[in-house]
């Protein structure tokens, strides 16, 4: 587990403020869409237990913001009452994927629809370049030899799979993407099994140092 420490937690919200966040949210108080855009949880000085969370070998990749953002770590923290972070949230809590930091594939470019932005690149493929290498400099400045990958939907886990080295990455996933018409429960199932299976058809290969710092899904 790569630890992130103060002046790292500062460095990415500097420079990547506008498009990454945590895996790390307000608890639900009053159903599960509350609190979900209470961005105190990355306020140090109220909050200062909040980086002994966060984990710079596990990183979530969706495709691209949808939306812009003024505050820092607002992506993946949506309040809008029609967008499903919420899930994420559901999902991931009292995992040892929860705290794994968080970013797009592509930045800067605001689409609703992924066939829509898959088309857009088709056009300027110099974009997916230059994007691939921010991504790679996100990972130097975690810092993050091999991160374990988790990737929302089938796009962005393309995206990846093409244009990374396999040995830039531990592993990588292709996960149910959060938006998908079907409640929390069952997107949790689904998506942790889909990591859970992942795991398993590397676990015996894989150091056991890296397992260890993982922990267990079970």
């Amino acid at each position: 587990m790569d630890l992130i420490d103060r002046e790292r937690f500062d460095v990415i919200k500097q420079k990547y403020g506008s498009c990454a966040s945590w895996a790390v949210w307000a608890p639900a108080t009053r159903g599960p869409k509350s609190n979900i855009g209470d961005l105190s949880i990355f306020d140090l000085a109220a909050n200062p237990t909040t980086l002994d969370t966060l984990n710079g070998s596990v990183v979530m990749v969706g495709l691209n913001i949808s939306r812009s953002f003024v505050e820092p770590f607002r992506n993946f923290h949506d309040p809008n009452p029609n967008a499903n972070d919420f899930k994420i949230r559901y999902t991931f809590a009292s995992t040892p994927y929860y705290g794994a930091y968080m970013t797009d594939i592509i930045k800067n470019v605001e689409m609703v629809k992924s066939a829509d932005l898959i088309s857009h690149l088709r056009a300027h493929p110099t974009l997916i370049h230059s994007n691939v290498t921010t991504f790679r400099q996100e990972l130097r400045d975690l810092p993050c030899r091999r991160p374990t990958i988790l990737a929302f939907g089938l796009a962005a886990y393309n995206l990846l799979a093409e244009n990374l080295l396999p040995e830039e990455y531990l592993s990588l996933t292709r996960l149910t993407h959060y938006s998908h018409q079907i409640g929390k429960e069952k997107y949790r199932e689904t998506v942790l099994a889909q990591v859970s299976a992942s795991r398993a058809t590397r676990l015996p290969s894989e150091p056991s140092a890296n397992a260890a710092a993982r922990g267990d899904l079970r």
